[in-house]
């Protein structure tokens, strides 16, 4: 270690920021179980029009006709611009062709014509099947990624990195469920991606935390802590920047497609480079570090000889 290094005291606020995290988790954890996901069509089934009008016009106006024209259970959704319309609707008994010019037509005027774009459809058996699919895959990768830790380093750190990870997922998906966010296989996998770009995070910090407890024999838990945070501070500032860089391409320039994936990994790369610090690695120093765990003795060294 430099000794030019100024530590920065990491640790000195895990306690409030710990409090301010828990109230809220609990926040997001209540709109999910009460308020819920607002689900796309990949996960209730459904048909999905895309329209262009030639002027901007406002999701009430969209609504009102559409309803009129008999739809009903329908959700109205600007797509970027307020030209661009994303209308949902329930399973229909009428074709995808049918069902695209009837919103068409419901919607048209001669001042503000209409244009379809496009027109996709979901069944609603699949869409159950496939969200049922999504949440065991989001637990099955949480498990798989705390007994990966565990088996690379100690169990207070595979417990920190369990606790990170839940609390990256809940929160992400707590934004979505609070602002009313559609909630798609895409915005999935960015949920699925961000487990693993939290654990990369905390697995880097681990290793120099393992390190230092190694190589600074007279320091403290909390100060081998600290100094091992400011040590990879550098590199989680390159990390987040060059992830940050191609998120915001697929947000301003990857379409609609990617909008919302984009959207998710905006949110889940401050909440996951947060979380490395002040949940996973908190919790494994709250849970106790000492020295001698990662400290191999001389007569350990003798005993392992063959």
């Amino acid at each position: 270690m430099s000794k030019e290094l100024k530590v920065i005291n990491f640790m000195r606020f895990r306690k409030p920021l710990g409090i301010v995290s828990g109230i809220m988790l609990v926040i997001c954890l209540l709109s999910i179980i009460f308020r819920g996901l607002n689900l796309g069509l990949d996960f209730t089934g459904g048909t999905s029009v895309e329209l262009n009008f030639s002027q901007a016009v406002s999701q009430e106006y969209v609504m009102g006709h559409l309803q009129a024209a008999g739809f009903k259970d329908l959700v109205v959704q600007h797509l970027g611009k307020a030209s661009d319309v994303l209308v949902r609707l329930p399973p229909q008994k009428i074709t995808h062709a049918n069902i695209g010019q009837d919103v068409v037509n419901a919607v048209n005027s001669a001042s503000n014509p209409a244009i379809l774009k496009s027109v996709d459809s979901v069944g609603s058996e699949v869409g159950s099947e496939l969200y049922q699919q999504s949440v065991l895959a989001v637990l099955l990768a949480l498990g798989l990624m705390a007994m990966f830790v565990a088996l690379r380093f100690k169990f207070n750190f595979a417990f920190g990195a369990l606790m990170a990870l839940s609390h990256d997922v809940l929160f992400t998906v707590g934004i979505f469920s609070l602002f009313h966010l559609p909630f798609d296989l895409t915005v999935l996998a960015a949920v699925l991606a961000l487990i693993g770009y939290s654990l990369n995070e905390a697995i880097v910090e681990f290793d120099r935390i393992r390190e230092n407890f190694r190589k600074l024999r007279k320091a403290t838990p909390l100060e081998v802590v600290n100094i091992s945070l400011t040590e990879t501070l550098r590199r989680t500032l390159k990390t987040i920047t060059t992830v940050l860089l191609v998120v915001l391409a697929l947000l301003f320039v990857g379409g609609t497609a990617l909008h919302w994936f984009a959207i998710a990994m905006l949110i889940g790369i401050f909440v996951g480079t947060y979380s490395s610090i002040y949940i996973a690695t908190s919790y494994a120093l709250s849970m106790g570090l000492s020295k001698e765990d990662f400290v191999v003795s001389k007569r350990r060294l003798m005993d392992d000889r063959p």
